[in-house]
């Protein structure tokens, strides 16, 4: 009987263990690549269908994907779950929302990696593609008229608002170093337009579970 109470403790130790290893898997990316159409991205649906996708192709299954999209009825960061979140190498993002729209977040050039577990090009490279589709506020709510038409519009029209994935911009302002909200595309939401202001119609996916 002792021999079958110590089994099963080291069994449920070892669960826990690979339970505790899995807490740590990605939970948290930038898009390597966005829709190609700019900020078209299908709305909603189609944003975290993407996410979806990405992470599968690299390896990471059993998770729900949100996109952290704002929309004209929906703030992002009530799409994103409740934390922890940890990118690609295993590095906590963030606790949970608080934590994750506080200055206790620990997004950089560094961690914001993509689902690959690779940098993505910021400020200073070339291209640059720092600019990432938010379509909020720095609370992670929306702002209005600043999401591409709910992320259905791909052209000279509309405004996407967007933020700083190396938390660098033009000067030491709030807004230039702001993850998710430094500034609205200008242009339009093609993919040029995006292109234009040092993005490229990437954003941030977040697992739920």
């Amino acid at each position: 009987m002792r021999r079958l109470l110590l089994v099963t403790a080291a069994t449920l130790l070892a669960a826990a263990g690979v339970a505790s290893a899995q807490d740590a898997t990605m939970s948290f990316f930038v898009t390597s690549v966005g829709s190609g159409k700019g900020a078209d991205l299908g709305g909603l649906k189609g944003a975290d269908a993407h996410c979806a996708s990405l992470a599968e192709a690299a390896g990471v299954t059993g998770k729900t994907w949100a996109a952290y999209l704002s929309t004209s009825d929906t703030d992002a960061r009530d799409r994103i779950g409740k934390g922890p979140w940890f990118d690609a190498k295993g590095v906590k993002i963030a606790d949970d929302v608080a934590s994750l729209h506080s200055d206790a977040n620990a997004i950089t050039k560094q961690t914001a990696l993509d689902e690959k577990g690779e940098v993505v090009n910021g400020r200073g490279d070339k291209p640059n593609r720092h600019d990432i589709l938010t379509g909020s506020k720095p609370d992670g709510t929306k702002i209005a008229d600043q999401t591409c038409g709910d992320w259905t519009m791909g052209g000279a029209e509309g405004a996407a608002m967007v933020g700083h994935h190396d938390r660098m911009g033009l000067d030491d302002s709030a807004a230039a170093k702001s993850w998710n909200s430094s500034h609205a595309s200008r242009g339009g939401c093609s993919q040029d337009a995006l292109k234009g202001t040092g993005g490229d119609g990437l954003f941030y996916c977040f697992a739920t579970n």
